[in-house]
This record gives structure tokens, sequence and C-alpha cells, in this order.
């Protein structure tokens, strides 16, 4: 899927998927940043507890392009990559790609709604198991937290 073509609309959504909607307080150029510049990715991926090395991410936008980096527990150091491959990039609407997880491949969705000086994020991942769902769906709430926090302090 390329720039031209028209953002998806959502899919039915599966007791196996995460799916997450939320406004942010900003515009979605900026919310757009955050998702896809490896310095603002750096800043906010992963729930509390862990961090992202910033050496690790690399983001390449467009289809066949990356989405990746590791995420480190603060605790031991230990690392969880995030690999992704896009198979769509409809800036700043839409992104799309497949994950290589423990649980198997997953689909993560991203749509971004323009609502002025507001952004209407919707989320959509999966398949997962009940577990690896659940935990997936903590995982982007608390990450989304920081998004809120860094925006609260003027951060864009």
């Amino acid at each position: 899927m390329s720039d031209s073509e028209a953002v998806p609309t959502i899919p039915e959504v599966l007791d196996t998927d995460v799916f997450i909607t939320r406004a942010f307080a900003a515009p979605r150029d900026v919310v757009w940043k955050f998702f896809t510049e490896p310095e603002f990715l750096a800043r906010w991926f992963g729930p509390t507890g862990f961090h992202v090395d910033p050496t690790t991410v690399s983001v390449d936008l467009r289809v066949g392009g990356n989405w990746d980096l590791d995420m480190v527990s603060d605790e031991t150091g230990e690392h969880a990559p995030v690999r992704t491959v896009l198979s769509a990039v409809i800036p700043p609407e839409y992104l799309e790609g497949t994950l290589a997880g423990p649980a198997g491949d997953v689909t993560l969705r991203i749509w971004l709604h323009d609502h002025g000086d507001k952004t209407r994020l919707t989320l959509h991942q999966g398949p997962f198991t009940s577990e690896f769902r659940d935990m997936t769906s903590e995982g982007w709430e608390l990450s989304f937290q920081k998004i809120d926090a860094i925006l609260a302090g003027g951060a864009s």
C-alpha cells in the first residue's frame, strides 16, 4: 500500500486483538513524529520499567521498510527486540506493519485522526493469545502515558 491509496477502515475487532482508541493533546503531525521519528520513539516506547536503547531504533518509512527498536528492562538490562516490516505508510494518517514475536506474527495498525489541536489515535493489533493480548494492551496504555507526560511538558 502506498501514500496514494486510501486509508483502510478499521477491521472487526476479535477477542484475540488489542484495540485502543484515545486522544493526545497535540496536532496530528506532532503525534505522527512520536511513531515515526527515532528520537521521538526512543523517548516514550515501552511500559513503565522499560526504556528504549536509542541506538537500536531504526525507521524506514516505506512499504517493505522497518520499524525496529529494543525495549530494555530497567531492572535486568535484558533487551526485548521489536522488529516490524511495514506494509502501509500513509503520512500522517496511517501506519501498518507485521511484528515477529514470541506468540507468532501480529499485525499492528495505527490510525491518527486530526481533531485540530488534538489527535485521536486508534490502534488495532493482533492476533494474540489472551495472555499476550492483555500484556500488550497494558504496555501500550503505559507507553501512551509517557507521550502524555512529554506533551504536558511542552515537548514536540
